[in-house]
């Protein structure tokens, strides 16, 4: 590298300003987001490296655009979703420079290459934000150790846990969820008999941990359950806990389901990322889990209730990663 790319003032190089940039990401995202955007910068690091700019070295005023073009090129060896979670990460890197006004950048022209170079998903299928989700998911097992000096608040926590791993785990639509009763669930045989879309009857199951987070949240809203006078297995299986609903056992409504979600997704990935992960995202997430881990279309029809087999078809895809894995197995045996 040319001695003129050295930082020989005290100007910023591009590491000091890449560890600003992940220190507000500290202060305005998640841990989880922050480990995700960090990891990200650690691979942005290496192609500039590659390309004659090492961080620790290179003056911020050789920072230009065309190092997300680089970047794009070597994230072909990851996959898409991470391509587009990390492309996300080094794209605020760019917008931190120029708010802070370390280095003049064309933003637009950024956003132009990453359309030109990054890999555009098919067309064809859902699209949801599958690694989003699954910080999401990480995020909210931990909430119930968060401490809470409201009882609603915790008892809040509790219920989130549960209704996002339901949700994720069942592949039930947000209304099913909110409809649910206590006697509905068999807790014995991890499973429960709904009225679905279309008023058909349909059996779901309960993965472990659901099963785990529903006990849990019920178990801590066992007082407020006994006092309500009602049976226990007509008493909702997700209810409301805010001043509104005071003593009595009210189910939430779909709203308050898009309402937690949305919620959950602002704290644990900044609200920028709100609407990219609906209720309605878990259900996509369930279906292609089932594909993923079983390979069984059929299976994944019948999980997800859907009464057309070429609904199930369009998360029937497979990664480049797993093509690969596969063309290997029969020719390079």
């Amino acid at each position: 590298m040319s001695d003129l790319h050295e930082n020989p003032t005290d100007s910023p190089t591009i590491e000091t300003a890449i560890n600003k940039y992940l220190e507000s990401v500290k202060l305005s995202r998640s841990d989880n987001t922050a480990r995700t955007y960090s990891n990200a910068m650690v691979s942005f690091r290496a192609t500039l490296a590659d390309r004659g700019l090492p961080a620790p070295k290179t003056d911020i005023a050789y920072f230009k655009e065309v190092a997300i073009s680089w970047f794009a090129e070597d994230l072909k060896y990851f996959s898409p979703s991470t391509e587009r979670l990390y492309l996300s990460a080094v794209t605020g890197f760019f917008e931190f420079l120029v708010a802070e006004e370390m280095v003049v950048l064309n933003l637009p022209r950024v956003r132009l290459l990453i359309r030109q170079r990054a890999r555009r998903p098919g067309q064809r299928l859902p699209q949801f934000p599958r690694d989003y989700i699954e910080l999401l998911l990480d995020y909210a097992i931990n909430l119930a150790s968060i401490p809470a000096d409201d009882p609603n608040e915790s008892l809040r926590n509790l219920r989130d846990k549960a209704f996002l791993l339901t949700l994720a785990d069942t592949g039930l639509r947000v209304h099913e969820a909110c409809a649910l009763r206590r006697g509905d669930i068999d807790w014995n045989e991890g499973k429960a008999v709904i009225i679905g879309k279309g008023d058909r009857q349909a059996v779901v199951r309960f993965s472990s941990r659901s099963l785990k987070a529903l006990r849990a949240y019920l178990s801590g809203r066992a007082k407020l359950d006994g006092a309500s006078g009602r049976p226990l297995p007509s008493l909702p299986v997700f209810a409301r806990h805010d001043k509104g609903a005071g003593k009595k056992v009210k189910p939430i409504t779909t709203a308050t389901g898009r309402n937690i979600v949305s919620q959950r997704v602002t704290e644990c990935l900044g609200k920028d990322a709100v609407g990219s992960i609906t209720p309605h995202s878990f259900r996509h997430y369930f279906v292609t889990a089932v594909l993923q881990g079983s390979g069984n279309l059929k299976l994944a029809q019948e999980l997800a209730r859907h009464r057309n087999i070429a609904v199930t078809q369009r998360y029937a895809h497979l990664s480049d990663d797993e093509l690969d894995k596969g063309y290997l197995e029969i020719f390079d045996e």
